[in-house]
C-alpha cells in the first residue's frame, strides 16, 4: 500500500492518500482543503483518486470535499450518525472565526464493521463515537487512519456537541488497543505513532 500525507487548511489536518499498487486506485482520508495539492500529489504517484473518506463531519476535515468530487468524480463516504455535522460545518468553523467551504452530500454512508475493498486493499470500518457521533477510524494492514480519535500522547477533544469523553476512552481501547502493536496509527494531527507507542506512554489509556 501506497501512504502519503500532506497538512491541508487552515488548521492544517493530515490528510492521507492510500493507495493500491496494483490497481493504482486511491483514497483521500480528510481533506481539510487545499484540494489542488492532493490532486498534485495523487497525479505524482499516479494515483487515480476514487473514494473521499472523513473520518468525521468537523469542518477542519472537510474543506476540500467539493472540489475533490467535482474534480475527480470520487465517492465521498461518512458515517450516518455524523451527515449533520457535515451539513453544519460552515456554522462550525464561523465559531472558530473561520469559513470552509460547503461539503457535497454524501454518496455513501459507512457502519461499523464494513468491508471496504479498493483494488487489492481492505478497509475495516470501526465506529469511534466520542470525539463525534460518528467518528470512524480505518484499518487496513499495518496502517490505521484514526482522524480526531487518537493522538500521539493524547486523545480528540470531547468538550464540543456530540463529544463523550468516557465514550471515546472505551472505544479506543476496546476497539483499538486491542490491534497488532505495529500497527502504525495515522491521526488527522500532529505525527505518526503506533498502538504500542499509545498502549505504553499515552497517559489518557493508561
Amino acid at each position: 500500500m501506497i501512504v502519503k500525507s500532506l497538512p491541508t487548511g487552515p488548521l492544517e489536518v493530515n490528510c492521507y492518500i492510500a493507495g493500491c499498487e496494483s490497481t493504482r486506485q486511491a483514497v483521500v482520508f480528510d481533506p481539510g482543503g487545499d484540494a489542488e495539492k492532493i490532486l498534485a500529489l495523487a497525479d505524482s504517484l499516479n494515483l487515480k483518486i476514487v473514494w473521499i473518506i472523513n473520518t468525521h463531519g468537523h469542518f477542519d476535515h472537510i474543506g476540500g470535499n467539493h472540489q475533490l468530487v467535482k474534480e475527480t468524480g470520487a465517492q465521498l463516504m461518512i458515517h450516518a450518525a455524523d451527515v449533520p455535522l457535515l451539513e453544519r460545518a460552515a456554522e462550525h468553523a464561523a465559531n472558530f472565526g473561520l469559513t470552509t467551504v460547503a461539503s457535497p452530500q454524501p454518496d455513501r454512508k459507512l457502519e461499523d464493521g464494513e468491508i471496504l475493498s479498493l483494488g487489492e486493499l481492505e478497509f475495516k470500518v470501526i465506529h469511534t463515537p466520542g470525539h463525534s457521533p460518528g467518528g470512524i477510524c480505518l484499518h487496513c494492514g499495518d496502517y490505521l487512519f484514526v482522524g480526531d480519535t487518537l493522538f500521539s500522547g493524547s486523545i480528540g477533544r470531547t468538550d464540543l456537541p456530540g463529544g463523550n469523553h468516557q465514550l471515546l476512552i472505551q472505544n479506543i481501547k476496546q476497539k483499538l488497543l486491542v490491534l497488532p502493536d505495529a500497527t502504525r496509527v495515522c491521526p488527522g494531527h500532529g505525527p505518526m505513532t503506533t498502538i504500542a507507542q499509545e498502549k505504553r506512554y499515552n497517559p489518557f489509556l493508561v
